[in-house]
């Protein structure tokens, strides 16, 4: 049988993400926890620095001092014996347990409900996470590599690969790379867009988020989302969204980044100029995780709490990461849609 390929990547436009299609690349999106970034997959290319990231990391775990939830609770979705069809779906991951099983754990529920011809099955794109979990918890999630591997080793026939990342970045490319070494493997192999890929998308997510926070848009109040940011060109994606929320007269809500611009700086001006009396915060993220739980949440003086704080407003922090919203999962529904359309 003829081995193919096909590639469903709807962000052609990466460099032209403000005009035409809006992408980007998390942590996801996606989407952020506790590695350094959610743009870019991290490889140590030296065992120095294998080793320097190892210690560190254990040192984090030793000063760790909060309950993420019991990860006994989460489905880590690596059973074997699953048949031909094989729907993957990859995540940068998160170590705080309990986000995991409400916002990935959630939408793979969705992607098992909506396709039960496939088999649903999780990969993270962050080791650093996979080696935190495993060492604090005694639970290890597959890695890109053990995640395909152990579909080949499954006879899977059709491989269907759904990421949660926010957008077609730098990390998303990588693993389109990876999977595409995958692909003589196979019988057929998709790969299904991020969540931010199309205007529509970017529509449907605006509209999700103002719904989601509209019981705290009393005139008084800026609701601002912390994304990651990266310094890749779908950094876009983030001013994109700006835009749209103004433009349909949403001029109480704010978008800025961690790593990135919009900068916290640069919201804290225009909450400041808008004479607000109370921020809320959430991070636009598909988890709720390290960089929601310290950066955005967290009590030191350099968290986007305390900033605001600092500034003279009353702050309300929001935990809850994309992945628990049901109208964000219904997209990657539909990516995963027309992925698997594409090979039928």
């Amino acid at each position: 049988m003829k081995k193919t390929i096909a590639f469903i990547i709807g962000l052609s436009c990466i460099t032209a993400a403000f005009t035409s299609c809006g992408d980007s690349s998390s942590e996801s999106s996606s989407e952020a926890t506790t590695a350094p970034t959610t743009t870019s997959l991290e490889v140590n290319t030296t065992e120095s620095a294998s080793t320097e990231a190892a210690t560190e990391a254990e040192e984090e775990e030793d000063e760790e001092n909060y309950n993420t939830g019991d990860a006994s609770l989460d489905n880590i979705r690596n059973q074997d014996n699953i048949g031909d069809n094989e729907l993957l779906v990859l995540s940068f991951g998160t170590s705080f347990n309990d986000s995991r099983r409400l916002t990935i754990g959630a939408i793979e529920n969705s992607l098992e409900e909506a396709f039960p011809d496939y088999s649903v099955r999780r990969g993270f794109t962050a080791n650093i996470i996979i080696d935190h979990v495993e060492r604090r918890d005694g639970i290890h999630i597959d890695d890109i590599d053990e995640s395909l591997k152990r579909a080949v080793d499954n006879g899977v026939k059709n491989l269907v690969v759904q990421p949660t990342h926010l957008m077609n970045g730098i990390e998303y490319d990588e693993l389109s790379t990876k999977i595409a070494s995958y692909s003589d493997a196979f019988d057929k192999v998709v790969i299904g867009e991020p969540l931010l890929t199309s205007d529509d998308d970017f529509k449907r997510v605006e509209n999700a988020i103002v719904d989601w926070t509209k019981d705290y848009d009393d005139g008084k109040t800026a609701i601002c989302f912390m994304g990651h940011g990266t310094e890749a060109e779908s950094n876009g994606v983030y001013a994109k969204m700006q835009e749209l929320l103004t433009a349909d007269g949403h001029t109480n809500y704010f978008v800025g980044t961690v790593e990135a611009t919009p900068s916290l700086d640069d919201v804290i001006e225009k909450v400041k100029a808008g004479g607000y009396e109370k921020v809320v915060l959430e991070p636009l993220m598909v988890v709720a995780g390290d960089h929601a739980n310290n950066d955005m949440a967290g009590d030191e003086e350099d968290s986007w709490k305390s900033a605001f704080e600092a500034e003279g407003f009353e702050v309300e922090c929001l935990l809850r990461g994309l992945g628990e919203n049901e109208e964000i999962r219904k997209i990657y529904v539909e990516h995963a849609q027309k992925a698997i359309d594409s090979i039928k």
